[in-house]
């Protein structure tokens, strides 16, 4: 929200802060100043400050406030006329080609002159001919053989809006002569209302805050009102369908007033608060909703009317019916659904409640009655209609986050007084009330000591009851206990526990974040529980790192027809369910994924033309409805995606060769090491979406704790990616975190020189290198140290159905080098064993 500080001086006197200090002050209470714009007023002395400056400032001896005495014709341009200036010290003609003065052209001396805002030759101000904010300064110069070297100056050339449609005419009481910046200079704090603050979106709001840290007198505002028209009583009515959806609906009535400009300090504070002036009667409704907090919106009371078929109006809140539509006063048309809270007569709707009014029943030009709203709105229908609807609007941005119905009478009170004072009219009498849903205002008690266990501080119960009466809590202090009441204008006070921490927060927000002093904790640490799950999986991304791949973190919505992408065409598996999500951002966002696989397939897709090596893996759930179960199966998956080249090119290095499945599986080696897991085997097996022949699963052990092997290419075919083949593993977490460890052995580094020896042996086809490294570490016992297959052949010299597996073997003994009979010995044993239990032989 954008807050002028001459509009928080009407109610906390402000003027003897500096600038910068005031907005440090209402930042440490948790009014985030971003910005400070500066409407005239002088930035603070130094090159250092906390805030961002703009805008500009107004000289005393350059800009003043001016009369213009009469406005006399151009000798040269029709649409250019001279103005006999009078601004306090001497009289100057002055050129200007402002359209709002061209209706007093050549009428001779004025009978009240005009108040303006005059700029001196020097003085520097925006260029209001060109876009933006461009700087210029005035010096004298000849415009149609007319000398010029001063201005009467638009609201964009002062920097106050971007209007440039004419002049500024000031009220008939700004004193001529006074310096401008005096009159009307201002600064504007570009305000950051947080989600749980918006009680403080408002002048009044940000002035209890003021009020309440600076130990101010607060002025609250004058809500007398002088009713003199006909009651209102008989001339409307209203009826509320819900009171969850509407708890307060207050109506009020002003008749005989003029659709006129506001005075100009209501559209100036407008325009600086980022609102555009319209009539008196709009301002009225946007002025109080600025300065309280509380929207309101104001019909054509004899639109209403005719359209009850000469009959008073009965106002009806309800929820949208099948079909209906409304065009609002942004000119859209909206097609409505059965949730949303509509105000409507009994004619249709007329607005969509708490968000933006209908067309066809705002006032306009020819307005003379004014039928005006005020009332309170279900925050969380609201946010919902707000979502749906795509409609942003200051009153949504409010009523979205929680109004309380006691501003509704004030807020009415208060816009008919300002519509009255400044369009004229008369006030029926009376207000038609109705309020089936007030809210219970939370009355919360807590001790002192508490409060100062808390926070480390020594605070007295009747300083913290201070500080809470000065935010508008009812306190009574009963020794340590202080008991305090919520004031009815705060939604975010809550009862009991909760309650307590609220009120826990306001008295350090004014106390001071910056007083509560620094303690050493004065009891020890207690004993730190590791969240096992967490650490391993931060443990297993570390790995994964490490060897050389980068983590996704993908979507986990979906929909089922790119989960299907994963199988090849033919597939005829069961149906899968899936988890649907009842509001979702996007048909292609509708489900909850079942597949991880599915999602690495997708990103692999999506990335394959950016990069010539693609390593990726995922930890993430997938989410698998059970029958009769609430929520559903979540399970945490591992995800591991390698295509493309090994390495990517670099000089002097010839083109490097294309990832297989030996790269997959000495990362899913490596990982399992790293993860200290003993046990583990692989064996051939089947996937729909692998390539068969080149699948292999993953055990632990007996359990199967996932799969790895090349894409299926009929898979690989439903996805755009290029020629080199894709390999894909997936595999369980949890079934890797139960065989994790944690604690796990380790051996002092060898002192002894190693025995190295290569060992080749024929055996069947079916038999697997896994086997044959089983026995040959069998047969070695605790002196085989490492096995590692390095050669498979097969051909004639090894006979058809034979193959021929070499592999290097390293001895090493803990408190000797290793005899060459020793290591005979030992070899022997070796091979004896694999013939023995593989029928292998010796190859020759």
């Amino acid at each position: 929200m954008k807050l002028p500080l001459s509009w928080l001086n009407d109610y906390v006197d402000v003027d003897d802060l500096e600038i910068e200090a005031l907005a440090k002050l209402m930042t440490m209470v948790g009014l985030e100043v971003e910005e400070i714009r500066l409407v005239g007023r002088a930035k603070p002395p130094g090159d250092m400050h906390e805030f961002k400056y703009t805008g500009i400032s107004w000289p005393v001896d350059k800009f003043v406030v001016a009369q213009v005495d009469e406005v006399m014709p151009h000798p040269n341009a029709d649409r250019l006329v001279l103005c006999r200036v009078n601004d306090g010290t001497d009289e100057i003609i002055v050129l200007t080609g402002a359209p709002n003065l061209l209706e007093y052209k050549g009428i001779g001396p004025l009978g009240q002159p005009l108040k303006v805002a005059y700029a001196r030759e020097g003085a520097e101000l925006y260029d209001g001919h060109q876009p933006g904010r461009k700087l210029m300064k005035l010096k004298k110069m000849k415009i149609r053989g007319v000398e010029s070297s001063s201005m009467i100056c638009s609201e964009k050339e002062l920097g106050i809006s971007d209007a440039h449609g004419g002049v500024i005419i000031l009220d008939d009481d700004a004193p001529t002569g006074m310096p401008l910046v005096d009159y009307m200079g201002d600064a504007v704090f570009d305000v950051n209302t947080l989600p749980n603050m918006v009680r403080d979106a408002s002048v009044l709001g940000m002035a209890r805050e003021v009020a309440a840290v600076t130990c101010r007198e607060l002025r609250e505002p004058d809500v007398s009102l002088e009713m003199d028209g006909p009651a209102i009583e008989g001339r409307a009515d209203i009826q509320i369908t819900d009171p969850e959806l509407n708890p307060r609906f207050v109506l009020g009535l002003i008749e005989g007033i003029t659709t006129k400009p506001s005075p100009y300090w209501v559209q100036r504070r407008l325009n600086l608060a980022g609102m555009r002036p319209i009539n008196c009667i709009v301002d009225a409704t946007n002025y109080i909703m600025l300065e309280l907090g509380q929207p309101l919106h104001a019909f054509d009371y004899d639109i209403l009317v005719e359209r009850a078929g000469g009959k008073p109006p009965t106002i009806i809140t309800r929820t949208a019916e099948v079909g209906e539509t409304l065009t609002t006063l942004d000119g859209v048309t909206h097609s409505l659904d059965r949730e949303m809270e509509l105000v409507t007569d009994t004619a249709g709707p007329l607005s969509i409640a708490g968000v933006m009014g209908g067309e066809e029943s705002e006032v306009n030009g020819e307005t003379t009655d004014v039928l005006l709203e005020g009332a309170a709105w279900n925050f969380i229908n609201v946010r919902k209609t707000v979502s749906k609807l795509k409609i942003n609007s200051e009153a949504a941005y409010r009523f979205s986050r929680g109004v309380h119905p006691a501003l509704a009478e004030i807020g009415v009170r208060l816009a008919l007084k300002r519509m009255a004072e400044w369009g004229g009219g008369q006030v029926s009498q009376g207000l038609i009330d109705l309020y089936p849903n007030p809210p219970e205002d939370p009355v919360v008690v807590f001790s002192a000591s508490w409060v100062n266990d808390s926070l480390g501080t020594n605070i007295q119960p009747e300083e913290m009851a201070d500080i809470l009466r000065r935010l508008a809590f009812e306190c009574h202090v009963d020794g340590e206990m202080i008991t305090a009441k919520t004031p009815p204008h705060r939604l975010d006070i809550n009862q009991g526990l909760v309650g307590r921490a609220d009120l826990l927060e306001e008295i350090s927000r004014i106390y001071g974040y910056d007083q509560i002093p620094s303690h050493r904790l004065n009891q020890p640490l207690p004993p730190q529980h590791v969240n096992h799950q967490l650490m391993m999986e931060e443990n297993l991304r570390d790995l994964l790192v490490n060897l050389g791949l980068q983590e996704l973190v993908a979507y986990r919505m979906t929909s089922p027809e790119r989960e299907e992408r994963r199988f090849p065409p033919e597939y005829d598996g069961p149906y899968e369910e899936y988890l649907e999500i009842q509001n979702p951002i996007t048909v292609e966002r509708r489900v909850m994924r079942r597949s991880i696989l599915a999602t690495m397939l997708e990103i692999l897709e999506y990335n394959s033309n950016l990069d010539r090596r693609l390593a990726f893996f995922e930890i993430g759930p997938v989410f698998h409805p059970v029958e009769g179960q609430l929520l559903p199966d979540e399970k945490v998956m591992l995800s591991i995606g390698l295509t493309g080249v090994r390495d990517l090119p670099s000089w002097g290095m010839d083109e490097p060769p294309v990832m297989d499945f030996y790269d997959l599986k000495g990362v899913v080696e490596g990982m399992l090491a790293g993860l200290h897991i003993e046990n583990v085997h692989y064996r051939a097996g089947e996937h729909p979406s692998l390539h068969p022949g080149k699948t292999a699963q993953i055990l632990i052990g007996d359990t199967v704790v996932g799969f790895m092997g090349e894409l299926h290419p009929l898979v690989k075919a439903n996805f755009e990616m290029g020629e080199a083949p894709v390999y894909v593993a997936e595999l369980e977490f949890l079934l890797l975190l139960a065989a994790a460890r944690t604690l796990f052995d380790v051996e002092a580094v060898p002192t002894f020189p190693p025995v190295l020896e290569d060992l080749a042996v024929v055996v069947d086809e079916a038999v697997t290198a896994a086997e044959v490294e089983a026995v040959i570490r069998k047969g070695g016992g605790n002196e085989l140290k490492k096995v590692q297959l390095f050669d498979i052949y097969r051909g004639a010299q090894v006979g058809d159905g034979k193959k021929s597996l070499a592999f290097n073997l390293t001895y090493i003994a803990p408190d000797r080098t290793l005899t060459d009979k020793e290591v005979s010995k030992l070899r022997k044993r070796i091979i004896d064993l694999l013939g023995k239990e593989l029928d292998a032989e010796l190859r020759s």
